[in-house]
């Protein structure tokens, strides 16, 4: 299956060169727009590999009993964040790449911050789980995680911004990047609203017994929360 899915991300990428070339030497948006569709299914299927903070959503929305909406608004900052830095690194390539950059198609410092602030997420909610009250999880702190976790550029798509501004049309490569952000959108949505889905149905379950609903309602989120704190000190130690 992900030999597959690599494939898939392979083909698409040699049809995207293709195009730029092409692009950059007739100017021709028509084109180019025609095939855009493809950089959504292209960021659909690269969500789907290892990464992209799919574990981190999982867990965080896991713990936060959040709602469908508020699922949908923390992978969409998820996406938007993660796709938009890779851009702006590839934008600002030069004044960064002393600081920021490490090896290609990733950046240690932003890296290291992400994981630095999610831990300190994670904290704050075994915090509030051992306050041993239920609390509710605002739409800022929701974006804000989403924010955070999306800090970890997207390697592919600074590969796609690369190759495009080697050609001189980083619009081309700006557009592409936006179709990939739909397709990491779609994908990371799928797993937040599963996520909910499964949660919600195992409260639904124990709706009989309010207090056992609270003891595993803190108790989900301290466990969320020390997984958080987890894979932050995995990743940068």
């Amino acid at each position: 299956m992900l030999q597959t899915i690599i494939d898939v991300q392979r083909d698409i990428y040699l049809a995207f060169a293709g195009h730029i070339k092409t692009f950059a030497q007739d100017g021709n948006w028509g084109a180019l727009a025609a095939f855009l569709p493809m950089g959504i299914v292209f960021g659909a299927v690269h969500a789907m590999t290892p990464g992209h903070s799919k574990s981190v959503l999982a867990t965080y929305l896991a713990g936060s009993s959040a709602g469908l909406g508020r699922s949908l608004i923390v992978s969409l900052a998820l996406s938007f964040t993660h796709v938009a830095v890779a851009v702006l690194i590839a934008l600002l390539a030069l004044p960064l790449v002393s600081v920021a950059l490490g090896t290609v198609g990733r950046a240690p410092l932003l890296e290291d911050l992400s994981r630095s602030l999610l831990g300190a997420i994670g904290l704050w909610m075994v915090w509030r789980a051992l306050r041993h009250a239920v609390h509710a999880h605002g739409d800022r702190e929701g974006v804000a995680v989403g924010i955070m976790a999306g800090l970890i550029p997207c390697p592919l798509t600074l590969f796609a911004m690369t190759f495009a501004m080697i050609r001189s049309v980083p619009e081309a490569g700006i557009a592409f990047a936006v179709a990939m952000m739909a397709g990491v959108a779609f994908t990371l949505s799928a797993v937040a609203l599963v996520t909910v889905f499964f949660c919600s149905q195992l409260i639904s379950l124990l709706k009989s017994r309010p207090k056992l609903v609270a003891v595993v309602t803190r108790s989900v989120e301290a466990v969320a929360g020390a997984v958080l704190v987890a894979v932050a000190l995995h990743g940068i130690l």
